[in-house]
């Protein structure tokens, strides 16, 4: 099996590292300067137990590669790339290749189905930092991170799970779950939190008001689902399946900083997934007349502040509440 990740940033560059490291068959799809220094350089991977410089092979576009029938595609891309990256995806290779969605937000999968034969949901769990050309950081102590996944929507079969136990083997956690996407409904709620941390202050005295934006966002999701029928899994349950895998550790000279959204503030890309995020919550709340203001709000104010290329956690929360409290 020769596994293809297809967004060499931050989840994609350490997944691509750890296969790399050990001795997995693994080509990487990256874009810009991240792929000139991959190619000029290789991929300069650390962690708190030590750093690589890992000659992965690279390419820019899926045009470049001659794809091969043990292929699996593991997209790790934020969503808003999904669309343009499946059909470059499609135009060079067909729709017969196996799709892994392992990213944020749960609009992928159905994404790739429209384009493609067999889609696969992966839950991720996976602490990273990428901010410079060449460079992917994993904060992770012990395993780097959790990957269970399963057909889309539902089920198991023997491609995923041999997709699993090669991940499971190279330093991560991974699982074969039929119900991967009820773990991806579970992980979006969490995820609505990548917006307070990319556009909030997060001093100490803002503390209990971050909390008390934090539960609204994730109340207003979960009165979504109920009333959508969707379900999710717990905090509870989430919290059992990291336990004993997701401790985290520093990287000297490296701090942690922030999730996926504060790091594509960090680099002013332009563009956030917020959209997918706090957007997905906002669909749901306007399909079944749940009121949703506060991921609406968020939503608004983040797109702005990458738009604007604003400087990350810069709005007092108590301001955010305020606008919350008007639109309600």
């Amino acid at each position: 099996m020769r596994i293809i990740v297809y967004g060499a940033g931050g989840v994609g560059g350490v997944i691509g590292a750890q296969l790399f490291r050990h001795d997995r068959d693994v080509l990487l799809i990256a874009r810009g300067e991240h792929l000139q220094a991959i190619q000029d350089t290789g991929l300069r991977y650390e962690t708190p137990d030590g750093g690589w410089t890992l000659p992965v092979p690279a390419v820019g576009h899926p045009r470049e590669i001659e794809f091969r029938p043990d292929d699996v595609v593991i997209m790790t891309m934020k969503t808003q790339h999904t669309i343009g990256a499946l059909q470059d995806l499609r135009a060079a290779a067909g729709d017969g290749l196996p799709i892994v969605c392992c990213q944020n937000s749960v609009s992928n999968e159905e994404m790739a189905l429209r384009r493609f034969a067999r889609v696969y949901a992966m839950l991720v769990y996976l602490p990273a930092v990428s901010l410079e050309p060449g460079l992917v950081l994993s904060h992770a102590a012990t395993t780097k991170g959790v990957l269970d996944a399963g057909c889309y929507p539902s089920g198991i079969d023997a491609l995923i799970t041999d997709v699993t136990g090669v991940l499971d083997s190279s330093g991560f956690t991974a699982r074969p779950t039929a119900d991967a996407m009820r773990w991806k409904y579970g992980k979006l709620v969490r995820n609505l939190g990548n917006a307070v941390q990319a556009l909030c202050r997060t001093d100490e005295a803002s503390k209990p008001a971050l909390r008390d934006l934090r539960q609204r966002l994730n109340a207003e999701a979960e009165a979504c689902f109920t009333a959508a029928g969707i379900a999710w899994t717990s905090r509870e349950e989430e919290e059992a399946r990291r336990a004993g895998h997701m401790s985290q550790a520093e990287i000297a000279g490296r701090p942690r900083g922030g999730g996926s959204t504060w790091q594509s503030i960090m680099r002013g890309t332009g563009n956030v997934e917020v959209d997918y995020l706090n957007g997905e919550i906002a669909r749901l709340g306007r399909l079944h007349n749940v009121p949703v203001p506060a991921n609406a709000v968020l939503q608004r104010l983040v797109t702005d502040l990458a738009h604007n290329r604003g400087t990350a956690q810069s709005m007092a929360v108590e301001e955010v509440l305020a606008m919350i409290d008007a639109a309600r």
